[in-house]
């Protein structure tokens, strides 16, 4: 009896370690199950995505600073859909950059409010040689002038005194030639760089720098974003001053015309406007690689929108 007991008490202690062995199988038989589901499982076509396109945002950010900086608005929602999309198909390629660029640059297409994207872009670049040489004034302003010198001009005509008249009468057309010359470099009547030499031929211009000095200092300074040399300056003071003889850059000038027409058509006014875009669109001094580069393009037929439209279509530009 004592030996059946002892049979059983013996059983009795290998209960719990025989319990805990089949939990182990159980463990391991799901474990193998699991692994095997698991290998059975098969995805195809499932590449991990590549993350090198470049994001909606930024070339919406893109697209808006173009409207800004060529045409002095934001894009409407429509023109902002169509021209991110147009350009994410491309991942905002250097030539989907230059086709927006060109499209708002040339387009004469109807816009309403705008008349064409042309229209818009060559106001806007006239607003900015404004406020590159006039500070910014406004055509209401231009036309204040203008007003003013042809009434002078209408009553010295009225008193007999025709000198006095012609003289109101030429300063009235300098100003009208500034408010002109939009439209006349619109329609490819005038070069850029008559253009500028308007802006620097008014009695406004005449205004904001009073007396030779600071109109040579302004106008080296505006052209060229530099002062003139000693010798620079005495060599045109007089032609300016008092229409006499002067010389710049090896060139015979014997009035304010002439010295403005030396000025604009020089090499070194090319570089100006190089490094004026710059400033302008990157906020930043060019380097002479990028003025050589710019002024190459540029003196392809006074061609601003080619220097403006190598900046604009750049990496550095766009933020990408």
């Amino acid at each position: 009896m004592r030996a059946v007991q002892g049979k059983f008490s013996y059983i009795a202690t290998m209960k719990p370690s025989i319990n805990l062995l089949y939990t182990v199988l159980i463990l391991l038989f799901f474990s193998v199950s699991c692994k095997k589901d698991k290998e059975e499982v098969t995805f195809t076509g499932n590449k991990i995505p590549e993350y090198n396109q470049i994001p909606r945002l930024l070339i919406e950010n893109y697209v808006n600073r173009l409207f800004i900086d060529l045409i002095g608005r934001e894009p409407t929602d429509a023109e902002m859909i169509a021209e991110v999309d147009a350009m994410r198909a491309t991942n905002a390629s250097v030539e989907s950059r230059t086709a927006l660029v060109n499209k708002i640059m040339t387009s004469t297409a109807p816009l309403p409010g705008d008349g064409s994207y042309r229209e818009a872009y060559v106001r806007k670049f006239y607003e900015d040689q404004k406020g590159r040489f006039l500070e910014g004034a406004s055509d209401a302003t231009l036309n204040d002038d203008y007003n003013l010198w042809k009434l002078l001009a209408y009553q010295d005509s009225l008193n007999g005194n025709m000198l006095g008249y012609q003289l109101f009468t030429l300063e009235a057309n300098k100003v009208l030639a500034v408010i002109d010359s939009r439209e006349e470099l619109m329609n490819g009547e005038i070069l850029f760089e008559e253009m500028c030499s308007r802006m620097m031929f008014n009695s406004l211009y005449d205004e904001i720098n009073m007396n030779t000095f600071n109109f040579i200092n302004a106008s080296f300074d505006d052209c060229f974003a530099r002062f003139p040399t000693q010798s620079e300056y005495e060599g045109v003071e007089d032609a300016i001053e008092f229409n006499g003889a002067g010389v710049l850059f090896g060139n015979a000038v014997n009035s304010k015309t002439e010295y403005l027409n030396v000025l604009v058509q020089s090499n070194e006014f090319d570089e100006g406007f190089a490094r004026w875009a710059y400033f302008a669109f990157l906020a930043r001094e060019a380097t002479s690689t990028e003025v050589f580069s710019r002024v190459q393009i540029y003196r392809q037929g006074s061609n601003y929108s080619g220097v403006q439209k190598e900046i604009l279509i750049s990496d550095e530009y766009a933020g990408f």
